[in-house]
């Protein structure tokens, strides 16, 4: 979309690129508040709280997947698939992208997997006294003692993963790209045809049922208790 940005009197034509719909943005500064509080609550031994925020996350990244197929061009999971001549080529390239370039989608499909390995661990793991995941009464002991393993292991790579991501945003920033911004605006100056968008409320709806759904499910006692 063209816009005319008035500068004292000089007119500057900018164009003006959305590449990131409403859900996509909510779904990035969720993600980062929800991984924080996971972690220090979990750290803090706050565990009706863990396993509250455990759930949204898990309603999160379930509505993720959702969007990832019937969501924005941009959102899309098949867009996050490349070459590794591709990856490659994005790492050594100051070229702007629309959406995710093929280096940032790998580290997207590593937050992917490390995330989900943390909730869906989570949901298999006790603490021997209090309180134990919704899926341990399903699983052998051994199975909970090495999920438990997992989950205290998973969140150092996923706390490596998130320094190297802070670290990648810094030295495009250098380069001149601001991806913060482009998050919190949906758009871009990057001249290209604009990606097909869907509406992101749609996403939220989505969201808010999944999450009805999980804490119905298995949130009710940690929810209580919090409250």
């Amino acid at each position: 979309m063209a816009q005319v940005i008035f500068d004292k009197n000089t007119v500057i034509g900018a164009i003006m690129t959305k590449v990131w719909d409403g859900f996509i943005r909510g779904f990035h500064w969720l993600l980062v508040i929800g991984i924080a509080v996971l972690y220090f609550s979990g750290e803090e031994g706050w565990l009706d709280l863990h396993f509250i925020v455990g759930y949204l996350l898990l309603a999160l990244m379930v509505t993720r997947i959702v969007w990832g197929i019937f969501g924005s061009d941009t959102a899309k999971l098949s867009s996050l698939f490349h070459r590794p001549r591709h990856i490659i080529q994005a790492l050594k390239s100051k070229s702007p992208h629309v959406g995710h370039n093929p280096a940032g989608s790998v580290m997207v499909l590593l937050f992917f997997i490390l995330i989900f390995i943390q909730l869906i661990s989570g949901l298999m793991t006790t603490d021997d006294i209090l309180m134990e995941g919704p899926l341990v009464t399903y699983i052998s002991y051994e199975l909970a003692e090495l999920a438990g393993d997992i989950h205290q292991l998973n969140i150092d790579l996923l706390l490596v993963a998130i320094a190297v991501h802070i670290t990648a945003i810094v030295m495009y920033r250098i380069k001149g790209v601001n991806l913060l911004k482009t998050l919190l605006t949906g758009k871009s100056d990057i001249e290209a045809k604009s990606p097909k968008m869907r509406r992101g409320w749609i996403g939220y709806g989505i969201f808010v049922l999944l999450t009805v759904l999980i804490l119905f499910a298995w949130g009710q006692e940690p929810l209580s208790a919090v409250l």
